[in-house]
């Protein structure tokens, strides 16, 4: 039996290496189980006929990874984006044999931006963000307010007219918010999944943002259907700037309050403090996705431009099987990571080729009807919305713990030759990266990659290759990215300042994590953190645990278990009445009848001490 028929057969057969892989698949449904199916023969014929020997070589024995081959590149399909939503609404655009136009409500504009969504994430295979839309959908409240103060002229009496429109007005804006959020998690993409869509907002000042965001969160905090069940998407970035949100004298402080509120019930939103954003990536703006953001572009105006910007895709080195093969000689090691950087430049080429072959016509709404902003004709070639680096092509590393972990010890973290050696790492990668980018006229960016189920693949093929060796193959799984080891018991604080440094280098695609008890009591403690963050890092996600147990009512963390999870009060396992959430790398997850995604949910999240009941 060859390898696609033997991966057919485990696909067949429910093998959880299979059907696992990504968290937000349901493989029990017919149209996730044709996307997996396609997903395996694209991977098999890329793997064999379309990438470069070597490079394919490299992927299959583990050296590097080449993301996402279920899609790319058999489909020369971008990664993710920043949709250019606001010239949308406002110019109109075609899907199918529809021609939309421009709404006149914030109902309408709503219900537009879900269907924008569902094609754009059709016609890619990452994630999507729509950024700052409390801003984006003040504009359609307008219109909303004018017919209500219009209808009130005839039928309220002149001192009550404010109070009717602003009633309607608020009702409006809760509704149309409310069906975003259902839509969205009622929508399913040509991919079998739920759209991996990122909703940024947090700036707007004016009425209309600000009621936008209360109702985002709002609607969030009450949850899905008559269980209140934590929804998954989209996810929720909440924007903190000084000035805006982040004191108690300013103007937008209590929907910060609403925000921590939100993060301790439902996880999400992550924050993305504005300043140090900006420090880092040249001007502010949301991730693509759950973490792939984009450098600071200007347009021929001189204006800075982001909505309309894509990513190309991902090459992962495995950072540990360097350090494994060097042996303790650091020399050793150097000289193979340029040799494997020889590999990733090859690998990330070849996306690039392949890319260059599409027309507008092989994914309409982002060439031609204004996702990615400029408009193409059917002639046109689609790398002009490429060229002068204005997409991203991403190098992803992972394993920097265990990295350092085999030259100075399981204990490095304190160490200043070994927190620079790992530092140097990302430098040396950044050499490469303004290099290629200037050769190639495509910014190339370094990512800290996230990954359900990488952090377990390169340990399973190092294991299988190296045997068991301490602390590094013997866990079970690499480390994310810079993150901190996950088994030490550090405060919040200690690791905001540990993983500080690496996102300047690794500025293409980053999130630091900090995980906490139960703090539905104690918001406080939460801010504490915040506050602590907004000038030390740019992006911090919160994970704390919110699994509900609908017999008994638990909320908290659940059990795992050998077949899943379990209610840790009245033992309640039934997966129709548990409601578990875990954070899978960026993004929310499901993984009821999954314990092995847990597993991977630590590797990624710090887990840091409890915070105690009073304020930090």
């Amino acid at each position: 039996m060859n390898k696609l028929e033997q991966d057919l057969k485990n696909l067949i057969t429910k093998d959880p290496t299979v059907i696992n892989e990504n968290a937000n698949k349901d493989s029990a449904t017919f149209s996730t189980m044709r996307d997996l199916t396609a997903g395996v023969v694209s991977k098999s014929y890329a793997l064999n006929y379309l990438l470069p020997e070597h490079v394919a070589t490299a992927h299959k024995e583990g050296d590097i990874h080449f993301h996402d081959l279920d899609y790319h590149p058999f489909q020369p399909l971008t990664n993710c984006c920043l949709i250019d939503a606001e010239s949308m609404l406002k110019n109109g655009f075609q899907i199918g044999n529809a021609a939309v136009t421009s709404p006149k409500s914030i109902q309408t504009a709503s219900a537009q931006l879900v269907q924008i969504i569902a094609n754009v994430s059709s016609s890619q295979y990452g994630g999507c963000t729509i950024d700052r839309v409390d801003e984006l959908l003040s504009h359609y409240v307008q219109y909303n307010e004018a017919k209500h103060r219009e209808l009130a002229k005839k039928f309220v009496q002149p001192q009550d007219i404010e109070t009717y429109v602003d009633y309607q007005v608020s009702q409006d804006i809760g509704d149309a918010i409310e069906s975003l959020e259902y839509e969205i998690n009622t929508l399913y993409t040509s991919n079998g999944q739920t759209p991996f869509v990122t909703l940024g907002f947090g700036l707007g000042t004016d009425t209309y943002s600000r009621k936008i965001q209360q109702a985002i969160l709002n609607t969030r905090i009450k949850g899905l259907g008559k269980d209140r069940i934590t929804a998954i998407f989209p996810k929720l970035v909440f924007s903190i700037k000084k000035g805006v949100n982040f004191s108690s004298k300013d103007p937008n402080y209590d929907i910060k309050q609403l925000a921590l509120e939100c993060s301790t019930k439902r996880m999400y939103p992550d924050i993305l403090n504005y300043d140090k954003t900006v420090e880092i990536l040249g001007d502010f703006k949301a991730p693509m996705g759950c973490r792939s953001f984009l450098p600071a572009w200007k347009n021929e105006d001189g204006e800075f431009e982001n909505n309309g910007r894509c990513n190309l895709g991902v090459v992962t080195l495995n950072v540990p099987r360097m350090a494994i093969e060097s042996n303790g000689n650091i020399e050793m090691f150097w000289k193979i990571f340029h040799e494997r950087m020889t590999v990733m430049h090859d690998a990330l080429v070849y996306r690039i080729q392949r890319i260059s072959e599409v027309t507008p016509d092989n994914a309409p709404i982002l060439y031609k009807n204004g996702a990615f902003k400029h408009r193409l004709t059917d002639e046109e070639d689609i790398t002009t919305l490429l060229k002068g680096k204005r997409a991203t092509l991403s190098m992803g590393y992972i394993g920097l713990y265990e990295a350092a972990t085999l030259f100075y010890g399981p204990n490095w973290e304190t160490q200043s030759i070994a927190k620079k050696f790992t530092l140097d790492i990302l430098k040396a990668m950044k050499v490469y990266q303004l290099k290629w980018t200037e050769q190639y006229d495509i910014w190339f960016s370094i990512y800290s990659t996230p990954s359900e189920s990488l952090t377990d693949r390169f340990c399973r093929l190092d294991r299988e290759k190296y045997g068991e060796i301490p602390h590094i193959t013997d866990k079970g799984y690499y480390q994310n990215s810079f993150h901190y080891d996950v088994r030490k018991d550090i405060t919040p604080f200690e690791k905001i300042d540990f993983e500080k440094e690496y996102p300047f280098y690794a500025s293409g695609g980053y999130i630091h994590y900090c995980e906490y008890p139960k703090l539905n009591h104690n918001l406080k403690a939460l801010e504490a953190v915040w506050d602590y963050s907004y000038d030390k890092v740019s992006y911090l996600g919160t994970n704390i645990p919110i699994d509900h147990c609908r017999e008994c009512d638990f909320r908290g963390d659940f059990k795992t278990t050998a077949t899943g999870y379990q209610c840790p009060e009245c033992g309640n396992d039934d997966p129709t009445t548990v409601d578990v959430v875990k954070r899978t790398c960026g993004y929310l997850g499901n993984p009821v009848q999954r314990p092995t995604i847990e597993g991977r949910h630590k590797e990624m999240c710090a887990r840091v001490k409890h915070l105690k009941d009073q304020a930090i």
